[in-house]
């Protein structure tokens, strides 16, 4: 953590605000907060932002059409029992026919879909990812009027 003196960064729709640390990850910047907040400081107006973003792509894996067509019966699989213990909720006497109908028919349509999906994209994509949001600093913001205190319980810890 660095700490750096108040700098006013004031917005239209909110109070004048002031940057009082500076985070090279977010849990560490959560957990000034957080401790902000157990001290008792009212942390309705603070702020953590995240500054140079950049999108990172997680590959998890090779897709094919087997993988495709699995990930799509899942999917519906999940989605069909959902619909199922809907259903049984007005089929009392045949709850387990209802859920396992469903179950099984979500998961054909999954991976029809699934595979439908698949071949629309082609070779162009044969990976699974997840994208997520990196930010390279993040520096906690609160009101100006209370840059001071917030410093000082910062600087005290717990």
């Amino acid at each position: 953590m660095t700490q750096t003196t108040a700098t006013p960064q004031p917005l239209a729709t909110t109070p004048a605000l002031s940057t009082i640390a500076t985070y090279s990850d977010y849990l560490e910047a959560q957990a000034a907060v957080d401790l902000l907040s157990d001290q008792g400081f009212e942390v309705g107006a603070v702020r953590i932002v995240g500054h140079d973003l950049k999108s990172v792509e997680l590959v998890t894996g090779r897709m094919n059409y087997g993988k495709a067509a699995l990930y799509g019966a899942g999917s519906g699989a999940w989605l069909g029992l959902l619909l199922g213990l809907l259903m049984a909720l007005f089929l009392p006497g045949a709850f387990f026919l209802a859920v396992l109908t469903a179950v099984v028919f979500g998961a054909i349509w999954g991976a029809i879909f699934g595979l439908i999906g698949f071949a629309v994209t082609g070779q162009q994509r044969n990976f699974r990812s997840h994208t997520a949001t990196k930010a390279s600093s993040y520096t906690l913001e609160v009101p100006t009027e209370r840059a001071q205190s917030a410093l000082q319980v910062l600087s005290a810890g717990r």
